[in-house]
């Protein structure tokens, strides 16, 4: 892997049918587990779904998007994503291969998290949850698949979470499949705008 993977990976948003051999998945999902993490804790479990596997979760999913919009919405302030959820499931459909992210240690977002303590371990294994999936998307761009990260699975946490019958904290998913578009880069803040040296 060069440098050059990281100026050259984009957010694919259109798939081709073919699909991803096992080995070449095994080698993406081996590039998370290789991620550092705070206190070696490796907080990361992935959950990787295909075929008709795939196709009940994103039904699931698709249940908890008509739930927020028709019934109890849980995430009241963010209807306004509902549309780009819908989207995100649209492209999740078409995707060979959908990995579901979630953090061994982390409680629900509707639990309350009670002391500060806490707070900092979650906050610390999400940035090792990040590290080990931006691997895998480096990874992949290598070997020429595609990926999607995916934070939109949040307007259907529960439904989803019930469906894997996991007891932990649902992160995200990465969709992963062979590039069907070449999409240009997108825009980047200036160094000068997000860097403040103090030396």
């Amino acid at each position: 892997m060069s440098i050059e993977t990281i100026y050259n990976r984009r957010s694919i948003r259109k798939y081709k049918s073919k699909e991803i051999p096992i080995d070449i998945l095994n080698e993406i999902l081996d590039a998370g587990r290789a991620a550092p993490s705070g206190k070696n804790r490796q907080p990361w479990r992935f959950i990787v779904f295909g075929g008709i596997k795939k196709e009940e979760l994103l039904s699931k999913m698709d249940d908890g998007i008509q739930r927020e919009l028709n019934e109890e919405a849980l995430l009241t302030n963010s209807r306004d994503g509902i549309p780009d959820a819908k989207n995100t499931l649209r492209i999740m459909k078409e995707a060979p291969i959908i990995i579901m992210v979630s953090n061994t240690n982390g409680k629900s977002p509707f639990e309350n998290i009670t002391t500060a303590d806490e707070r900092f371990t979650e906050i610390v294994d999400t940035l090792s949850i990040g590290a080990a999936i931006e691997n895998m998307l480096l990874q992949a761009e290598d070997l020429g698949v595609g990926t999607l990260w995916i934070a939109n699975t949040c307007f259907a946490y529960n439904e989803l979470v019930n469906y894997i019958d996991v007891k932990t904290q649902l992160v995200g998913a990465v969709a992963l499949g062979y590039p069907d578009e070449k999409p240009n880069p997108r825009p980047r803040k200036t160094l000068d705008s997000i860097i403040e040296y103090r030396l």
